[in-house]
C-alpha cells in the first residue's frame, strides 16, 4: 500500500504554523494507530501541537478520526438513562469512585470508562485495581451486563474503543505534552462520545494542582469539550472546579479508595462530599433522571449498596484489606500558626516520586503509596503537630518526596487564607 503522505510533511506543517487539513488529520491519526507512524514522529508531532496549536476544524477533525478509529458503543437496550462525569485529574481526585455508585443509586446508567494515570494525577483504574481482585478490563458484553446489574461500571476502554487515544495517552504521559489543550479536549472528548453516553459532566480542574493551573486556559479547554460534545450530540456541561489544594486528606491509589468508601458510608471529607454531591445533581439534572435525592443515597445505604455490588461483579472483594506501604514518613510542623496555603502540585508530586505513578509507560505503580494529610489551609498548627504522612515500600523514596515537598505548607502566625471558590465557572452548550 502506498501511503498518501509522509509523516515528515505532516510534522513540519504544524512545526511551521500551519494548518492541518482534514486528510492529512485523518491519515496520521489512522497511520499511527496502524503502526505505519513511529512514536518518535508522533512524539514531534504532539510537541508542534502543544507549542503552536489548533484550530477549532482541527480540532474537531482529529476527535473525530480517534473515534473512527475504533468502534461506538451504544445503550439503548438500557431502561434508564446514561450519563457519565470526566474529570481532567487533580491531585486526591478519587470523586469518580463515590460518584459513579451514588448516580446509580438515584436511577441513572453510569458507563465510565476510566484511565490511568498521567503526570502528576492519579488514575481512576489505578486506584480501583488496589483492591484485590478487581479487574479493570472487560468486554461489551460484561460492561453491558454490569451496567444492567448495577446501574454503573467503572473500566478501561477495551481495545476496540478509540485505539488511536491508547497509544496517544501513553505517549503524551512520557513527551512532556499532556497540557496541550487540543490533545487533552481530542483525547477526553472521543472516548466520552464512543463510549456512547447521551449526558457528560465535565469537572475541569485549575489552580497549583491542576494541568490547567490558569482558570482562563481551564476556561477555554471546558468551552472546547462542551463544543465538541454538542456538536456530537451529547448533552454536555463543564464546571471549572477548584485544584489549588488537594481534595479530601489522601492522595494515592489504596489511601484513596479508603477515602471514597468513607464518602460512601456517610462520612469522609466535607470537600470531597460536597463537590460529589454537586457533580451527581448536574448529572441527574441534564439526563433527565427522576429519582432518589444524591444526598440520601449517600445517608441511607443505597450507593454503597451499588459500590459493593459493582466491586464485586469485576470480581473485587469489597470487604478485602487495602494494601498497605512497608515505609511510613512522618512530617512535623517546625512552627506555630495557621496554615493559609498548600501547594497541592508539590503533594500530587510528592505521591509520585514515592510511587503512586508512573514515569514511563507499562511501570507498574505501588498500591499503598501516597500521601495522608492531617491538616489542610484555614486549620491552626502547633509545633510539633503531625502534618502528613508518606507512605511507600521503598524508603529509598523518601528523600526526593522531601525535597519536593519543602515550602509546600505556609504556615504563619494571624494570615489569612486565599482559596479559589469550589466552582469557578459553569459552562452549558
Amino acid at each position: 500500500m502506498i501511503e498518501p503522505f509522509a509523516a515528515v510533511e505532516i510534522i513540519a506543517t504544524k512545526r511551521d504554523r500551519n494548518e492541518l487539513s482534514d486528510a492529512q488529520i485523518d491519515w496520521v491519526i489512522s497511520a499511527y494507530t496502524r503502526g505505519v507512524v513511529a512514536d518518535e514522529q508522533m512524539s514531534a508531532l504532539l510537541m508542534a501541537i502543544l507549542l503552536n496549536g489548533m484550530n477549532s476544524r482541527e480540532i474537531s477533525r482529529w476527535t473525530n478520526a480517534m473515534i473512527n478509529s475504533g468502534e461506538r458503543m451504544e445503550w439503548s437496550v438500557l431502561d434508564r438513562p446514561t450519563a457519565d462525569k470526566h474529570s481532567t485529574g487533580g491531585v486526591g481526585d478519587k470523586i469518580t469512585l463515590p460518584l459513579a455508585p451514588l448516580v446509580a443509586a438515584c436511577g441513572g446508567a453510569v458507563p465510565q470508562l476510566s484511565g490511568r494515570g498521567l503526570g502528576h494525577t492519579g488514575g481512576t483504574l489505578d486506584k480501583l485495581e488496589s483492591i484485590p481482585g478487581w479487574r479493570a478490563e472487560l468486554s461489551n458484553e460484561e460492561m453491558l451486563n454490569v451496567l444492567r446489574d448495577c446501574g454503573a461500571v467503572i473500566c478501561a476502554a477495551g481495545p476496540g474503543l478509540v485505539p488511536a487515544d491508547k497509544k496517544l495517552y501513553a505517549l503524551r504521559d512520557v513527551t512532556a505534552t499532556i497540557e496541550a489543550i487540543p490533545l487533552i479536549a481530542s483525547s477526553i472528548m472521543s472516548k466520552k462520545i464512543a463510549e456512547g453516553t447521551s449526558t457528560l459532566i465535565l469537572d475541569v480542574k485549575t489552580g497549583n494542582g491542576a494541568f490547567m493551573s490558569d482558570p482562563v486556559q481551564a476556561g477555554i479547554l471546558a468551552r472546547t469539550m462542551v463544543e465538541l460534545g454538542k456538536s456530537a450530540g451529547v448533552k454536555t456541561r463543564a464546571l471549572v472546579t477548584a485544584m489549588d489544594v488537594p481534595l479530601g486528606l489522601t492522595v494515592g491509589n489504596a489511601l484513596e479508595v479508603r477515602e471514597s468508601v468513607e464518602v460512601l458510608a456517610g462520612g469522609g471529607p466535607s470537600d470531597v462530599v460536597e463537590l460529589t454531591l454537586l457533580l451527581a445533581r448536574e448529572m441527574i439534572d441534564a439526563a433527565g433522571i427522576v429519582g432518589k435525592d444524591p444526598e440520601v443515597a449517600l445517608k441511607d445505604g443505597s450507593a454503597m449498596d451499588v459500590w459493593r455490588r459493582m466491586i464485586s461483579a469485576q470480581d473485587g472483594d469489597p470487604d478485602a484489606v487495602l494494601p498497605i506501604a512497608r515505609e511510613q514518613h512522618r512530617v512535623l510542623a517546625t512552627q506555630s500558626g495557621m496554615m493559609v496555603g498548600m501547594d497541592a502540585m508539590k503533594v500530587g508530586v510528592a505521591a509520585w516520586r514515592l510511587g503512586a505513578g508512573r514515569s514511563r509507560q507499562g511501570e507498574k505503580v505501588q498500591a499503598g503509596a501516597g500521601i495522608e494529610l492531617h491538616a489542610k489551609p484555614g486549620d491552626e498548627i502547633s509545633s510539633g503537630q503531625l502534618l502528613m504522612t508518606l507512605h511507600t515500600d521503598e524508603a529509598e523514596r523518601f528523600p526526593r518526596a522531601l525535597e519536593i515537598l519543602e515550602g509546600c505548607m505556609i504556615i504563619v502566625a494571624g494570615g489569612t487564607v486565599n482559596r479559589l471558590p469550589l466552582v469557578v465557572e459553569r459552562i452549558e452548550a
